[in-house]
């Protein structure tokens, strides 16, 4: 296999226990994640990565495939490398597990990078930010470009500032990552980083340690809404029962 899609999904969350398993217009969260995902036209198989017997259930219920992994994990990058191991695959696609309305186009957009040019370790998504509150929104993470479109820094902060407001243009980071195996395994042992742990942006461990992040803008429909919170689930099934009645 050239390609494959790994879900992280723990069971436990503080604010949302069982997060993966979630029902949403009568799927569970990780079901909607995972079949559209696996419409991507790259991804050669797709996993969820687990730490709990009841996702591992409902994934192979609904026909997916899983990999039981440690809890011992301190992040989802750590449970995507364990899986990866485990497979003779040159690119490893990091998805996220609670974003249920994820567009499948936007998977092939992260991995295109890496088929093009194989001296770029790691590749992931922006979009321009076009609502003014996510400016100053620090669960927004912001991300800034060199000219050939790799990565110069990631924060919760405004960056760039607007000191000139008619030239200002700030993108939000969607955390979709593409890695060479190589280079997530290698990644995966490095040492936490001091702005990493500033910012708590696991990312900035690879910019801290001089390698290089291609970025690239997502041409596709993007709903950029991750499900943390009880509050976040009802907007899910609000969204959902809309999709359902579009698609009737």
């Amino acid at each position: 296999m050239n390609v494959i899609g790994v879900i992280p999904a723990r069971y436990q969350s503080t604010r949302l226990p069982g997060k993966p398993l979630a029902d949403i217009q009568g799927r569970p969260m990780i079901q909607w994640v995972y079949e559209s995902v696996s419409r991507s036209t790259l991804l050669d198989e797709v996993i969820v990565a687990t730490d709990d017997s009841r996702v591992i259930d409902v994934v192979e219920r609904f026909g997916g495939s899983a990999l039981m992994t440690s809890e011992q994990h301190a992040t989802g990058t750590d449970r995507v490398a364990e899986v990866a191991e485990r497979y003779d695959v040159r690119i490893v696609v990091n998805i996220q597990g609670d974003e249920p309305f994820i567009n499948p186009g936007m998977i092939d957009e992260v991995v295109l990078p890496l088929l093009d040019d194989k001296s770029i370790p790691m590749s992931t998504l922006m979009h321009e930010i076009r609502d003014a509150e996510d400016l100053n929104n620090s669960n927004v993470v912001k991300v800034v470009c060199d000219a050939k479109g790799f990565a110069l820094y990631f924060s919760r902060s405004l960056i760039p500032y607007p000191r000139h407001e008619e030239l200002h243009h700030a993108y939000e980071h969607i955390g979709i990552y593409a890695y060479t195996k190589s280079f997530l395994l290698r990644y995966a042992k490095m040492s936490p980083t001091l702005l990493e742990k500033v910012e708590s942006l696991e990312q900035l461990r690879v910019i801290e340690n001089g390698l290089r992040i291609r970025v690239v803008q997502t041409v596709q429909d993007y709903i950029p809404l991750s499900i943390d919170t009880e509050e976040d689930l009802a907007k899910a099934r609000e969204l959902a029962k809309k999709v359902h009645m579009q698609g009737e």
